[in-house]
């Protein structure tokens, strides 16, 4: 990936945790980066929602157990009444139930705490420019559930007739859980061409996020 420039704008960002031993070294970690400014520390959902209420704000880093308002319902409000805003799950919880509350309420990635700083530096960037990311493990469970999970009564749409065979490909590999790294790697193109095919791809089958990806991908057989 490439470092950020001296031109590029600064992401702002929310560092959530209910921790200070977490929240404080998180803040200072992320406030090193070139292209990112801390611009508030909260230790609940409403010190989330009075920040953004009251500046620009690019990206929550979210925790999801904290007290007054959990991190499940701050993200939902948060995509209701300031959708321009992406959020970041960084949690020590990564059993199903979490993930899928989190991704349903309209977290755009997902991290453990066992995550690194590069990790965490490249999905604040990488939802900020509306990208889904979600860390090896995450991935790895939404597969399982999604294989042993019975299916629903309403299944989803079978994909249009117009995707490229590349296009299918990058979607089989989402599917087996692979992020735009070694998706690249493994089709010997940049990871740049990968984006742009996984753009394509979202729009044109009408995909929400890279977990739908993975429930769309079992659905039709891909993987």
């Amino acid at each position: 990936m490439n470092e950020p420039t001296e031109n590029t704008q600064r992401l702002k960002v929310i560092v959530a945790d209910d921790q200070a031993a977490v929240r404080e070294p998180l803040a200072a970690m992320l406030g090193m980066s070139e292209d990112i400014e801390v611009v508030a520390a909260a230790v609940d959902g409403t010190e989330v929602l009075t920040a953004v209420a009251a500046a620009p704000v690019d990206v929550v880093l979210m925790d999801l157990r904290m007290p007054v308002m959990d991190g499940i319902e701050t993200t939902r409000r948060l995509s209701e009444e300031h959708p321009q805003v992406a959020v970041v799950v960084l949690t020590t919880f990564a059993d199903d139930e979490s993930i899928l509350a989190a991704l349903g309420a309209g977290a755009r990635g997902y991290l453990t705490k066992n995550a690194g700083r590069q990790d965490i530096i490249r999905a604040i960037r990488a939802a900020a420019a509306g990208q889904a990311v979600l860390d090896r493990e995450v991935q790895d469970r939404l597969l399982a559930a999604a294989r042993t999970r019975p299916p629903a009564a309403g299944q989803p749409p079978p994909l249009p007739q117009d995707l490229t065979p590349r296009e299918r490909e990058v979607l089989t590999l989402i599917g087996q859980g692979l992020p735009n790294r070694a998706i690249a790697e493994k089709l010997f193109i940049s990871e740049a061409t990968v984006k742009t095919h996984i753009n394509n791809l979202f729009a044109k089958a009408a995909i929400r996020d890279r977990a739908d990806a993975v429930r769309r991908a079992i659905a039709a057989g891909l993987t």
